[in-house]
């Protein structure tokens, strides 16, 4: 079994993928960079043991993370204390299956690229993800299949955060989308800033990345823990797919498995 991991700011995402590519079971916890291996791994065995499953059954590991320092911890927890036969890390500056058009690739983030790999295999060429996390991503596919680059902003919980923190008269509310975009009190006021505003952002971005790329009807692909909440106050996506970065992550180490037998 190849367990993959992407390790975000606020969130880490674990998929559990069977040898013919479905992701068996899926997880998600708080990511917190004062975890250390033991921890990780204590985490990881409460969670396989809510569903019957053993650690041993981990023969593959897969990992995209943007914490430099969790990096170092998933990677000596499955190599020292699972004794995983394999961990890959994400890396744009490597082969991952997918064309980088991009001065250097070293600064694109593992995520990103996981999400350009896995909407070129499942979308194809010509495709713009909007990922809602604790940044809000915009990767995009262009018509060659090329990775181009795209948007990095604010997501919906540094932009509350930041409100709530600097605004004396405002308290934190719930971030829902309001009915309306005109609020008609101090709450739904903020959650249509927030909320609406976010996806108003995403419909400006898109268009204009379709306008840049020349490519009018280049599918939107909408993904990220907050992604539902938003797909309620737009039709900016062609399709809401949570699972992308996991299932890039897979395809990335697919990928790289087979070079190496190529290689023998």
């Amino acid at each position: 079994m190849l367990l993959t991991i992407d390790v975000g700011n606020t969130q880490t995402t674990l998929g559990l993928f069977s040898q013919g590519g479905v992701c068996q079971r899926q997880w998600r916890m708080a990511t917190d960079r004062t975890d250390t291996a033991d921890e990780l791994h204590e985490r990881l065995f409460g969670y396989f043991l809510m569903f019957g499953l053993t650690l041993g059954s981990v023969t593959d590991v897969a990992i995209s993370s943007v914490v430099p320092i969790l990096t170092q911890e998933w990677q000596y927890m499955m190599a020292n204390v699972l004794n995983a036969e394999d961990v890959l890390l994400v890396d744009a500056s490597r082969d991952c299956g997918i064309v980088v058009d991009m001065p250097d690739p070293h600064q694109v983030g593992a995520d990103r690229i996981a999400n350009a790999v896995a909407a070129l295999e499942t979308y194809g060429p010509s495709t713009i993800v909007v990922d809602f996390g604790t940044a809000t991503n915009v990767d995009v596919v262009d018509a060659r299949g090329a990775f181009r680059g795209g948007v990095i902003m604010p997501g919906l919980l540094l932009s509350a955060n930041s409100l709530f923190s600097r605004a004396a008269k405002l308290s934190s509310v719930p971030l829902v989308a309001p009915d309306h975009a005109l609020g008609e009190t101090t709450e739904t006021a903020v959650q249509s800033g927030i909320v609406i505003g976010a996806a108003a952002a995403a419909e400006g971005l898109v268009a204009r990345i379709r306008e840049e790329l020349g490519e009018p009807d280049a599918t939107v692909v909408g993904t990220g823990g907050f992604v539902r909440e938003i797909s309620h106050v737009t039709k900016v996506f062609d399709t809401i797919d949570p699972d992308l970065t996991l299932r890039g992550i897979y395809s990335i180490w697919c990928h790289r498995a087979a070079k190496r037998a190529a290689r023998g």
